[in-house]
């Protein structure tokens, strides 16, 4: 099986459709599939459901997709960087689902596990535990979460083989994993393509068993969300 396209634009053809759900790893915009969001912006799929930790910024990763009204529902942990998500938010066009960090990750990973529930400590006694099952364990009361599983799930990882086996970049390895297992279909945008055999198997950070379609983009932008120096 041939897992490798061309582009960013020929990954995604025949896969994505209005109204599905996607996932797209990345924190912050260290280690965001910078390629497939713009190709799926180009595709003018309508009605997404997006999960992913944050929304971007505004012009640049998810944030393109909210400027051209995209995406309908984000499933996210933190959207303060994006003025446009603020504002489509604020004015009822856009719906939110605000999911506690840690839990996201676990949803998406329980999801690519094949769990469809799991039961954590975080959010009870908030808004975040309203109208879901609460139990008690050994003393304790804990909220039940359900796991995500996702249409499509969009990577980014450093490298790959041809058979899509990952390695990712030290903070890129964040929910990029996570992310990878969660998607009914993968497709991954990695920097360096190497041959079956070329990477230690002790380095595998995500199995090929969870890719299906690989693009090479060389040199991504990797654009710096917050810059902060130090004074002279």
């Amino acid at each position: 099986m041939n897992k490798v396209y061309p582009d960013a634009a020929s990954a995604l053809a025949g896969i994505v459709k209005d109204g599905q759900t996607i996932a797209v790893g990345g924190f912050g915009l260290c280690g965001i599939p910078e390629a497939l969001i713009l190709a799926l912006r180009n595709s003018a799929v309508q009605n997404l459901t997006a999960i992913s930790n944050n929304a971007g910024v505004d012009g640049f990763g998810l944030g393109q997709l909210l400027a051209t009204r995209q995406i309908k529902k984000m499933i996210a942990s933190y959207v303060g960087e994006n003025k446009e998500f603020e504002r489509q938010y604020l004015a009822g066009e856009l719906e939110l689902e605000f999911t506690p960090q840690g839990t996201l990750a676990e949803k998406l990973r329980a999801g690519g596990a094949g769990i469809p529930a799991f039961f954590t400590k975080t959010g009870v006694g908030t808004l975040v535990a309203e109208g879901k099952e609460i139990r008690e364990f050994d003393g304790a009361k804990y909220v039940m979460e359900r796991s995500l599983v996702a249409d499509i799930s969009l990577v980014k990882a450093y490298k790959a083989d041809r058979s899509g086996n990952l390695v990712f970049n030290k903070t890129a390895r964040n929910f990029n994993p996570n992310v990878a297992m969660a998607g009914k279909i993968t497709v991954v945008e990695v920097e360096h393509l190497v041959e079956v055999g070329e990477i230690d198997p002790d380095q595998v950070h995500t199995p090929g068993i969870f890719v299906h379609r690989i693009v090479v983009n060389a040199t991504p932008e990797k654009r710096i969300e917050q810059r902060t120096v130090r004074t002279a």
